[in-house]
């Protein structure tokens, strides 16, 4: 890619800094808001989990967007990016994301991923520099759907199934099963 990614500049104002536990209820609610209209609605969380770049966007104390990353060496993992509903368009992810760049390039990192399932998403992470790297399929089972995939022993009964699939039997999924999303693996190389 030549020169800089083209996306909206971040909001004049916006102050990212590091999470603090006073903000867990906040981001929790921030997270579980910013991702209902997105096919990760139902991924609540009681208690925010602990990552190893943890950076938040407060108004009046109140988080409004978050951005956590693992950093297991060097490649980064992009964990949660999420700006609250009433506050998107206005720079918030964008902003989260120069910050934690700048900070995961000082620690060595050579390289950031994420998983993304949505288009809106998948579309952010092309805007900011990265590329798709390999895609596969998330299946959802229902009750209902899961005793075509499930073969249940020891007396277990399945309530539902997360499964993992090859990208090439998606048409075949999508016949069986109602949740069905393809995951791509999105990946920016830090200079």
């Amino acid at each position: 890619m030549l020169g800089a990614p083209i996306r909206p500049a971040p909001e004049p104002g916006l102050r990212v800094r590091d999470y603090e536990p006073a903000d867990e209820v906040s981001w929790l609610r921030c997270r579980v808001l910013g991702l209902l209209d997105t096919s990760c609605y139902d991924d609540v969380w009681p208690v925010k989990r602990r990552a190893d770049l943890e950076l938040v966007v407060c108004d009046d104390n109140v988080v409004i967007g978050l951005f956590d990353v693992s950093v297991p060496g060097v490649t980064a993992t992009i964990e949660t990016v999420v700006t609250h509903p009433d506050h998107r368009g206005r720079g918030i992810c964008s902003a989260l994301l120069d910050e934690a760049l700048a900070r995961l390039r000082r620690c060595g990192v050579r390289e950031v991923d994420a998983w993304a399932r949505d288009d809106a998403a998948v579309e952010w992470y092309l805007r900011n520099g990265f590329v798709e790297a390999e895609r596969y399929l998330h299946v959802y089972a229902s009750v209902d759907e899961v005793g075509t995939v499930v073969s249940v022993r020891h007396g277990l009964v399945a309530a539902g199934a997360f499964l993992h699939a090859r990208i090439e039997r998606e048409a075949e999924l999508r016949q069986r099963f109602e949740r069905v999303y393809v995951s791509r693996r999105m990946v920016r190389a830090l200079p």
